[in-house]
């Protein structure tokens, strides 16, 4: 999909926002608010910007990785040193002009550079504050510096990533605790953007990385707290269900099946595997979890015969949720992936093509779109410092 020439109206137009925040959480929310209409003004420290710029893989332009194209797109940047006191002041006009703020600083930053919610809100009560950092801004950990990583671990994700017995391992190679604060980040705006536009009040959103991973893991809290079990490493598979896991294939490529219910089984052993004794001798999960050993293998077996595709083939025409494991090549030649638009062909003016993950959620009537990607530092200053905050006119 190439990017939008005419943008359609999308449901944050008219919406100003203030990132402050540097690499992932609070910036990936104020992306998806841009990528949504949201007018995004991204402040940035004179000397080399976001640490963001120069994380991942560069290009021929400096300061703009291919991490930050994509990451940082829907953004201008304006520079300004917020330990001074014209970054401050300029600051606090542009908050005076915004709807939406969002940081990641540590807890207490803000209020040591005389811009914390008290100061902002009493210029500009409507002000939405988001504010994520690895642990929040209450408790004992308040203070600690936090990155994905380390919430991944103290969350208890990481506990639950590796093979049985052995090492806890890297959940994936990304920041995942980061993407899931900023779509909590973007949650809580928009609640509470809604309700600054009902009562003319703003409020402060606070969010915690380790609490974003801990959300997700299911029944770990209640099954803990009413049984006592501590959930352990399980590799490949899962305590809950079988089969229900990841299957070498005859090209040496793998697949994920996952039988979540005894109707999936039946499907899968009379369908797929032509065992039909394994739907009637091992027809409920409590059954099939006693003989795991044996159940995962009939599927090894079945599908060390076959090649990915032809595996993948054979189970969805049996009606078994069947998945390729997918590199980036993978998904780059995948149809799918091609038919509903999943990538994002961006004509840099620079550096020629950028490819990158399309606009989530896909609304019907009032699209996102992507209009730029990271913007070159101080992109923006002329505009911010010598028309916007200068305007006399009226100040949302």
């Amino acid at each position: 999909m190439a990017q939008t020439e005419n943008v359609r109206p999308r449901p944050l137009d008219g919406v100003r926002v203030l990132d402050l925040a540097t690499f992932i959480a609070a910036p990936f929310a104020a992306t998806i608010l841009g990528e949504f209409g949201a007018e995004v003004i991204k402040v940035e420290h004179p000397e080399g910007g976001d640490p963001m710029r120069v994380f991942g893989t560069p290009t021929e332009a400096p300061g703009q990785t291919l991490a930050w194209l994509s990451e940082a797109r829907n953004k201008h940047s304006v520079t300004l040193d917020l330990k001074s006191e014209e970054g401050v002041r300029v600051v606090k006009e542009l908050a005076r002009r915004s709807d939406i703020m969002l940081e990641n600083f540590r807890p207490g930053t803000l209020e040591k550079w005389g811009i914390g919610p008290d100061v902002l809100h009493a210029l500009n009560p409507k002000l939405v504050i988001v504010r994520i950092s690895g642990y929040g801004q209450t408790g004992p950990y308040r203070d600690r510096p936090g990155f994905a990583r380390i919430a991944h671990a103290v969350g208890g994700l990481t506990y639950l990533a590796g093979l049985p017995g052995g090492p806890p391992v890297t959940p994936g190679s990304t920041s995942l605790a980061d993407y899931i604060s900023g779509y909590y980040g973007t949650i809580g705006a928009l609640l509470a953007l809604r309700v600054a536009e009902r009562t003319g009040k703003g409020q402060v959103i606070d969010i915690s990385l380790f609490e974003s991973i801990f959300r997700v893991l299911d029944e770990m809290a209640p099954l803990y707290a009413k049984h006592g079990v501590v959930r352990e490493r399980e590799g490949v598979g899962t305590r809950n269900a079988c089969p229900h896991g990841h299957f070498p294939c005859a090209d040496k490529a793998w697949v994920a099946i996952a039988c979540t219910s005894d109707r999936m089984w039946h499907r899968m052993a009379r369908n797929v595997l032509g065992r039909p004794e394994l739907a009637e001798t091992h027809a409920k999960t409590a059954q099939r979890l006693a003989d795991r050993d044996m159940i995962d293998g009939a599927v090894e077996a079945f599908t060390k015969q076959h090649k990915q595709a032809e595996v993948v083939r054979l189970c969805t025409e049996g009606d078994v949720p069947c998945g390729a494991i997918n590199s980036v090549a993978d998904i780059f030649a995948d149809p799918h992936f091609e038919a509903r638009e999943t990538l994002t062909r961006f004509m840099h003016e620079a550096l020629g093509e950028i490819v990158v993950p399309s606009v989530l959620p896909k609304l019907s009537e009032t699209p996102g779109a992507i209009t730029s990607l990271g913007p070159a530092l101080g992109d923006w200053n002329t505009y911010v410092l010598e028309k916007l905050i200068n305007d006399e006119g009226e100040v949302r």
